[in-house]
């Protein structure tokens, strides 16, 4: 994997057909539909892709069928997040095994951990794992940050190579990226979309874009608008983006409107299933039917910039 990694590496939703069942047919549509649209890696079992919530079976025969079925056009990086440390190493030996690339790793949620119990943490997964490891940074869920201090005590460690961070929190990826030029291998990922372009104007290098598996294209051409210097054409995508998020990430009053929105866009196109992992369900007739409807305006909005 050529570092830094750089453009849209989306996190892939995780194709259901039933409790403990991938739909298989839909995750290999899923997978040639985002890699069509050219982006530079793939994140699968993240928040996007329910990862928690999926027996370990199911995440090993999906990190299984996806690697297989890539065949390292692009780097795949896999979660490994979890509350207990032992299956976070049988995870990361499963993608080892499968021929990923690297694997993501977000604090241990449920008890809160302190920064000197994070830093031990690390100190203790960095040897265990058979794969480079990007830290994922999502404090909304795991109530923890890699806070700054931690991220630069990381930089000395050669096998952690990069960040994601889904804090929503600009001055914090500000800090991050003046941080990261003593690494100019680590690539710093943002997870907003509706922040996408901001982040790169902050020295970011990329996007783990929950709506690139709707839409790959139009993240991916951001990036490349926004390296050729054409600053009205990424901020006129950048709306785009954001009106995307509006229309299919707020239906409805839950956080899990997100996922629900992206899978229920994608099986209206016919691309996979659009079951969810419990405690969750599919959005129900009426907020499938608005879906469908604001699907159609977005295809007719992006069909004029060709994408």
């Amino acid at each position: 994997m050529k570092l830094p990694l750089t453009g849209i590496i989306p996190p892939m939703v995780t194709p259901l057909r039933d409790r403990d069942e991938l739909d298989v047919g839909g995750l290999e549509n899923l997978l040639e539909h985002i890699l069509s649209g050219g982006v530079s890696g793939l994140f699968i079992l993240g928040t996007t892709g329910e990862g928690p919530g999926l027996s370990y079976r199911l995440r090993r025969e999906l990190i299984e069928r996806v690697c297989r079925q890539v065949k390292q056009r692009v780097p795949v990086l896999v979660g490994i997040t979890d509350t207990a440390f032992a299956e976070s190493i049988n995870v990361a030996r499963w993608a080892a095994d499968s021929g990923a690339e690297a694997v993501v790793a977000a604090p241990p949620y449920y008890l809160p951990e302190a920064q000197p119990e994070l830093q031990e943490y690390l100190d203790h997964l960095v040897p265990e794992l058979p794969l480079p490891l990007f830290l994922y940074n999502m404090p909304a869920l795991t109530k923890v940050h890699f806070e700054l201090d931690t991220i630069h005590r990381a930089l000395a460690e050669p096998r952690i190579i990069g960040l994601k961070d889904s804090s929503g929190d600009l001055n914090y990826f500000g800090q991050a990226a003046q941080l990261l030029r003593a690494r100019p291998d680590w690539p710093l990922l943002i997870g907003p979309e509706e922040k996408l372009l901001a982040g790169l104007q902050l020295g970011g290098h990329g996007g783990v874009s929950g709506g690139a598996n709707l839409f790959p294209k139009l993240y991916v051409r951001l990036c490349e608008a926004h390296r050729a210097g054409q600053i009205e054409r990424a901020q006129e995508l950048q709306r785009h983006i954001q009106r995307i998020s509006d229309s299919f990430y707020r239906i409805g009053k839950y956080s899990s409107s997100i996922i629900k929105g992206i899978k229920c866009a994608l099986a209206c196109q016919g691309v996979c299933d659009d079951f969810m992992a419990e405690p969750f369900h599919r959005f129900r007739a009426g907020e499938r039917q608005l879906v469908q409807q604001r699907l159609r305006e977005t295809l007719d909005a992006l069909s004029l910039l060709n994408l």
